[in-house]
């Protein structure tokens, strides 16, 4: 990345800062998964910390990981989202995924892992390189519908771009989100449907994944485009019960 571009990614990055915390939205990156495993046990017990981002699983240190959380006026964490390089080892992310799927569950479901199955679509087969996962996205419902998730995906893909600049960042998504435009207005690009089959032993039934993905120069023009009109109102903070 040249200079100039790495110039404009902070100035980016450092708007995006501004904007949530003129929505009362106070951003921190890490890169330390135990401290971060702490967190979202306490404060997110609802979605259990994602197996991609266990550090009692994978191994995970500032080179090839980091964190982002988000805290409200009164110190409750409101945000979360992750990112790491995956080693594909020369491999293309369709032949690495079918040894690896399994790999990035989505958390909170009783799945059955052997009748589970991996459908690469035509782009993952060409997808090489440095690649980026981006996961654990997650905005308390106080800050939902407000526009705030457009921002925070796009600071998160903007911020590995100045630290990485991998070739390219995926993420899952269940089909349920990506039909509501979520992938949309985290600002990717491209989507593949039907990638992940996830099957459900509660209900016999499978959860369609899909892929999102971006390459370095989509995420370049992504940082072309005004941040303004994202974000369509103020958030308040909820006030706790012994304010005055």
């Amino acid at each position: 990345m040249s200079f100039h571009n790495t110039f404009d990614g902070a100035q980016y990055v450092a708007e995006i800062d501004e904007i949530a915390k003129e929505n009362k939205l106070y951003l921190k990156v890490g890169t330390d998964f135990g401290e971060y495993l702490n967190l979202v046990s306490r404060y997110r017990p609802e979605q259990g910390l994602g197996l991609p981002f266990d550090p009692e699983y994978t191994r995970l240190s500032h080179e090839n990981a980091f964190w982002i959380v988000g805290w409200n006026e009164n110190s409750e964490l409101v945000h979360t989202q992750a990112l790491r390089l995956i080693d594909l080892s020369g491999l293309s992310l369709s032949s690495y995924m079918a040894e690896h799927f399994l790999d990035f569950p989505p958390t909170g479901l009783d799945l059955d892992f052997n009748r589970s199955r991996y459908n690469p679509g035509p782009r993952a087969k060409q997808i090489q390189g440095t690649v980026c996962y981006h996961g654990e996205f997650w905005l308390s419902g106080a800050y939902r519908n407000t526009g705030l998730s457009c921002i925070l995906a796009r600071f998160a893909l903007a911020s590995a771009q100045l630290r990485w600049a991998p070739d390219y960042v995926i993420g899952f998504m269940p089909r349920p989100l990506a039909f509501k435009g979520l992938a949309e207005r985290e600002g990717y690009m491209h989507s593949e449907p039907g990638c992940l089959y996830w099957h459900r032993a509660d209900t016999g039934k499978d959860l369609e994944g899909f892929m999102v993905w971006m390459g370095r120069e989509d995420i370049r023009h992504l940082m072309t485009i005004p941040l303004s009109g994202l974000v369509r109102e103020r958030v308040l903070a909820p006030q706790r019960d012994d304010a005055a």
